[in-house]
């Protein structure tokens, strides 16, 4: 199990389980920077003391043996295998070239220590500094945030406005160092598969040369180094590709707003305030709720009833009641602000508070005023969509280390698109495979093309960090349609191959393959359809349609169960259900 991914909208809910995400890294920060320490200390060792220099290696190669490389993600690539694998083929020359006679090391300083040290020092160095930005705007954003939820609701509009003011900056300063933290720290891991294992390739390459038999020792590595060298260009590429898709994703998230629910197994969850009864009055204790509508779960306890709370009922701001069935009594919770409160309201379809003339008897589950064809609908869509994630995430998780096994999973996932999708994708192809064969002129190979096309064509549904990190397996799918564009052209008539849902151990970034495909190149048809049940919207970009609504200009939508529509002049989501097309 690789690095978990950090996603930059945990910066804004900044939940314990995103902290204990943010620390296995800081762990393995703190690991690579003490290697590279100790590894700088070996090479001194190497240059100064020739007489040591047998014990010396001995003890750089048992370290290189040891030293486990971690990648960011569940599945690696070939490269990244091969690049983790280095260490220990590195290890293993070390320890033939122990038993020859000693020569010189000359540059070793500029070959291994200095990259070493300029990496340890900028990059982790400023992954560091990130942290104490980090942790000194956690410290005073939770600081003030107190401070400010203790403001009293019978203070002056222009104080509270004022107050309001500066917890919002502050609010900005902590998500800025925090998500300017999580891509640092990220891109160093990431930087690293390159960036330290290239001083290392280039010391030993050196080191081998200045042996009695280095000649033929070197002689015997080039095969390796050169594949190493193509590995590492591959993660190179792959991993400038990446940050700018981050990149972008990071200023997405930055610009959007912050009250907003960010996507997670749970309907809404977040920070709370909790008044709780002490001997000697109240108390507020900041805790970290979850609430899941599907089993109408607030924590762990079953939910009955949440009522927003009036202003000139209690002293505190952003105020709501609610009543489980754990416990007898009213629970009183203070949201972050009002929209943070309005989130929790709607996700529990809170209500309004009842007027003393009203009866406050709550009304029986038989008297609630629910359209029973419309709550139906929609759990039964909630669970479809919930089942439909549960496959895409775990139904295709096994890898498979068979390079023709791969190719024929996704020669036997191109049989399956649609005839003129299938044309369209082998017009592509084919123009890129006679692109490649003139890569000595336009450096354009296979490896370079499925970098530029490989998020093209088949960019992911989810607008996610873990998403961008499979970039890598995307490019590795349009290396395979190219390099076996030909074999696949002669045994074109020959459609009986194993259906790939008989296929257990296939690789999980070739599984969503298909849709990936199917989906890019459907979004270039667009068709006309009706409605054949009248909806409601819930959301901005959801649309509102009475039953028989004409609709053009549909297609496929990322958000599985979804169609892209326009009716009336507006743009928006309808369900895929309730349209037939024309």
């Amino acid at each position: 199990m690789g690095l978990p991914t950090l996603e930059f909208s945990d910066s804004f809910v900044d939940s314990p389980d995103f902290r204990e995400r943010l620390k296995c890294h800081e762990i393995e920060l703190d690991r690579t920077n003490t290697f590279i320490k100790e590894l700088i200390t070996d090479g001194h060792q190497l240059i100064c003391a020739l007489k040591n220099l047998s014990a010396a290696v001995q003890k750089f190669s048992q370290s290189l043996q040891e030293f486990q490389f971690e990648c960011i993600g569940d599945a690696e690539t070939d490269d990244e295998v091969n690049i983790a694998q280095s260490f220990k083929e590195f290890s293993q020359l070390l320890n033939t070239m122990e038993e020859e006679r000693r020569r010189l090391i000359q540059n070793a300083d500029d070959v291994l220590i200095t990259p070493l040290e300029r990496f340890r020092k900028e990059q982790i160095g400023a992954a560091k500094e990130g942290k104490k930005k980090f942790d000194k705007e956690a410290e005073k954003y939770y600081s003030s945030l107190e401070k400010h939820l203790n403001l009293s609701s019978r203070k002056k509009e222009s104080a509270l406005q004022e107050a309001d003011a500066q917890i919002d900056k502050e609010r900005q300063l902590f998500y800025d160092a925090s998500l300017e933290y999580v891509f640092k720290i990220q891109e160093v891991q990431e930087k690293k598969k390159f960036e330290f294992v290239e001083p290392l390739l280039a010391f030993l390459q050196g080191l081998f040369t200045f042996y009695h038999e280095g000649y033929e020792l070197a002689h015997e590595f080039e095969p390796y180094k050169q594949q190493l060298q193509y590995n590492l260009q591959n993660t190179r590429n792959n991993f400038l590709s990446t940050k700018q898709e981050v990149e972008k994703l990071m200023n997405r998230v930055r610009s959007a707003d912050q009250d907003q629910k960010p996507p997670g197994q749970w309907t809404m969850e977040g920070y709370l305030y909790v008044q709780e009864k002490r001997p000697l009055g109240c108390a507020w204790i900041r805790h970290y709720c979850t609430y899941e509508k599907g089993s109408n779960t607030f924590k762990k306890f079953r939910l009955k009833s949440c009522i927003r709370r009036k202003t000139d009922s209690i002293d505190k701001r952003f105020c709501f009641d609610i009543e489980v069935v754990e416990r007898h009594g009213i629970i009183t919770l203070q949201a972050l602000s009002e929209s943070n409160r309005r989130l929790w309201l709607e996700a529990m379809d809170g209500k309004e508070p009842v007027s003393p003339e009203a009866n406050f008897s709550p009304k029986a589950a038989s008297d609630m005023d629910l359209d029973s064809d419309t709550w139906d609908n929609k759990t039964i869509t909630s669970g479809l969509k919930n089942y439909l994630r549960l496959v895409c995430s775990s139904g295709f998780s096994a890898e498979s280390d068979d390079q023709n096994y791969r190719v024929c999973a996704v020669h036997a996932l191109v049989h399956k698109l649609p005839d003129k999708n299938k044309e369209m994708l082998e017009i592509l192809i084919k123009h890129l495979l006679n692109v490649s064969t003139h890569s000595e002129n336009n450096m354009m190979t296979v490896s370079n093309l499925g970098v530029i096309f490989g998020p093209t064509l088949m960019r992911s549904q989810e607008e996610t960090v873990a998403a961008m990190m499979n970039i890598k397996f995307q490019n590795i799918v349009v290396e395979i349609l190219i390099e076996n564009f030909e074999k696949a052209s002669e045994s074109k008539d020959n459609t009986q191959h194993t259906p790939v849902r008989n296929n257990a151990f296939i690789l999980y970034p070739y599984c969503i393959f298909y849709e990936h495909i199917r989906k890019s190149f459907l979004i270039l048809i667009h068709r006309d359809a009706k409605a054949i049940y009248s909806c409601e919207a819930e959301h901005s970009h959801e649309l509102s349609f009475p039953k028989g609504a004409h609709f053009s200009n549909v297609y496929p939508s990322v958000e599985p169960g979804w169609l892209q529509a326009t009716f009336e002049g507006k743009t928006g989501l309808v369900p895929e259900n309730y349209v037939v097309f024309f």
